[in-house]
């Protein structure tokens, strides 16, 4: 029980502060969303670099660094979570902020599928209602755009798959360690998008004041305190619980869309997102009960032997 109270407590942090990440990388939009993105990973691995010198972890990264098969898949995670930071902050600055909550809510469908078809975790029959409705709003909401919502797919396979590789890859992996594999393995494709970005445009990270600046060097931070803590919860939680916690992110997303970028919201949407909404309620009460029926039971969340 304790493994699972952890777990959620890890989960909901991450996910709360993912629903800030829209505020936060809009104010830096002047910056570019093909230049935010090779400094975010630059800064998330000096933050964690940090933080590894600090806890001493580096026979764990030692570990990892000698496990060919390890590292291959932190490398395929690597990839996954570099093309969500880069269609997410896409959408943002360009104005679709909803259309990537919408794909942050059908993300928690793709990732709970993802547990029952690869790693054979079960589902309540309350839990495959909760899906069900989720999949038809997630449908009505994406007709409704009328064009197809390729960041808001995007962003639900990239970061589905991303949970699920990471989750196989990361279980006896702490989150820093996990996050900093991650990160240098993203690094060469950072290094080449920026001088691609700096030989066409130029560097505007620098260009727009000091404080703009430090909010760029400062989203290192931000990215990486909600992915140590993704990376916590993954260890002690099923898919399918990561799943349900992962609504929480594309509501205060879909707050900051409609109420302060004022976005367009017709009727049809508000079908779709409401169909999910009430999902989010019966999965959470299903969750509960069933955490309140076996308060001495642990998740099926064994560790993957280092290689």
């Amino acid at each position: 029980m304790k493994r699972t109270r952890a777990g959620l407590g890890y989960g909901l942090g991450a996910y709360l502060l993912w629903g800030a990440f829209p505020f936060y990388f809009g104010l830096i939009a002047m910056v570019g969303p093909f230049e935010v993105v090779p400094w975010r990973v630059g800064a998330t691995l000096v933050f964690c670099a940090i933080l590894v010198a600090l806890t001493r972890r580096w026979r764990q990264l030692g570990a990892i660094l000698r496990s060919p098969r390890l590292l291959g898949w932190f490398a395929l995670a690597s990839l996954l979570l570099y093309a969500n930071w880069q269609i997410f902050i896409l959408g943002v600055m360009t104005g679709r902020v909803l259309e990537a909550a919408l794909g942050y809510f059908i993300n928690p469908i793709f990732t709970i599928l993802v547990g029952v078809v690869v790693r054979k975790e079960r589902l309540s029959r309350p839990q495959w209602v909760a899906v069900s409705i989720a999949a038809v709003g997630v449908t009505v909401a994406a007709i409704a755009y009328g064009t197809f919502p390729w960041i808001a797919l995007g962003l639900a396979f990239s970061f589905g798959l991303y949970g699920a590789v990471h989750k196989h890859a990361g279980e006896a992996v702490d989150g820093i360690t996990g996050l900093t594999i991650e990160t240098l393995a993203s690094l060469p494709v950072a290094a080449v998008q920026l001088a691609v970005v700096a030989g066409l445009a130029g560097v505007n990270a620098f260009s727009f004041g000091p404080g703009i600046s430090v909010l760029v060097m400062l989203s290192g931070l931000l990215t990486a305190v909600p992915l140590i803590l993704f990376g916590e919860a993954t260890r002690r939680l099923p898919l399918s619980y990561m799943g349900f916690l992962q609504f929480l992110t594309p509501i205060l997303g879909f707050l900051y869309g409609y109420l302060v970028m004022r976005e367009e919201m017709p009727l049809s949407r508000w079908i779709g997102f409401i169909a999910v909404w009430i999902a989010l309620m019966i999965l959470i009460a299903d969750m509960v009960s069933q955490l309140r029926r076996s308060p001495t039971a642990e998740t099926n969340t064994g560790p993957v032997p280092l290689d």
